[in-house]
């Protein structure tokens, strides 16, 4: 007989056929103390996103653009003010090595470059992405979850995670279906 494999939960996964129930999942959950879990819906909901703490994170995405902006900008300009003045100096009527209004342009240029790239990179490296695979992908009709259906799934990760007193938590808040995730 083969032994099954066995993986750690990733979490208890709700699935709603509203948003009423939904909503009012992720306040229960919220006023029973848990704190990481996540809501899965075809569009937006604003009080879910309130209530799972999704408008508490701090975003960086701002800071590393404005950090990847000024290193472009510092760096082309340093570029340009190398190559006029060190690599190649040409001394023409006596004009300076480092005419500064000249690197305008290619400082504009590689500040934009520079800020676009690393604002792209950032968000991909803070949302984690690109993520092929996550265990909430292996849920019955989470498929749905783009189109009708909404979940909620509250992680195992949680402090206060107590298996069995969540799916309670959850039938009682009026799931349609509960599910362990594994990962």
């Amino acid at each position: 007989m083969k032994q099954q494999k066995s993986y750690p939960i990733y979490g208890i996964m709700a699935e709603f056929d509203n948003v009423q129930d939904l909503v009012a999942a992720t306040h229960a959950a919220y006023e029973a103390g848990y704190r990481v879990m996540d809501a899965y819906t075809p569009f937006p909901i604003e009080e879910v996103s309130e209530t799972i703490g999704f408008h508490r994170h701090h975003n960086k995405v701002p800071l590393v653009t404005l950090i990847g902006g000024l290193c472009g900008g510092i760096g082309g300009y340093s570029l340009a003010s190398l190559a006029s003045a060190v690599w190649f100096p040409l001394n023409i009527a006596g004009r300076p090595l480092i005419p500064w209004p000249m690197f305008i342009p290619v400082t504009f240029e590689c500040t934009i470059l520079v800020a676009g790239l690393s604002c792209a990179i950032g968000m991909m490296a803070m949302n984690g992405l690109p993520q092929p695979y996550h265990p909430v992908f292996n849920v019955p009709n989470f498929s749905r979850a783009t189109i009708d259906r909404f979940f909620l799934c509250i992680e195992a990760r949680d402090p206060r995670y107590d298996e069995d007193a969540v799916i309670g938590l959850l039938n009682r808040s009026g799931a349609m279906e509960v599910t362990r995730v594994q990962g």
